[in-house]
């Protein structure tokens, strides 16, 4: 398993109706948040502390909230703010 990222519950819900160029910054930075998470947890599997707890990660015109389950190997966006 590789680390990955994706919308939860879905990406309509979480960035329905943000402009295309805003979305783009978004995923752009999630790519940043797997590879770090891949580097930190390199057998997140086999890993059984807790979870780190959610963060938000500010991008240009506006932020993202997350979670990273690391069992999972997974950054799951939960929110976008776009201002």
């Amino acid at each position: 398993m590789t680390w990955s990222w994706e919308y939860l519950p879905g990406e309509e819900h979480v960035v329905g109706g943000v402009p295309p160029a805003f979305v783009a910054e978004v995923e752009k930075k999630a790519d940043e948040l797997v590879r770090a998470a891949g580097a930190l947890y390199l057998d997140g599997t086999a890993y059984r502390g807790e979870n780190p707890k959610s963060r938000t990660a500010d991008v240009p015109g506006g932020m993202f909230q997350y979670l990273t389950v690391v069992r999972h190997e997974q950054i799951y966006i939960v929110q976008v703010t776009y201002f």
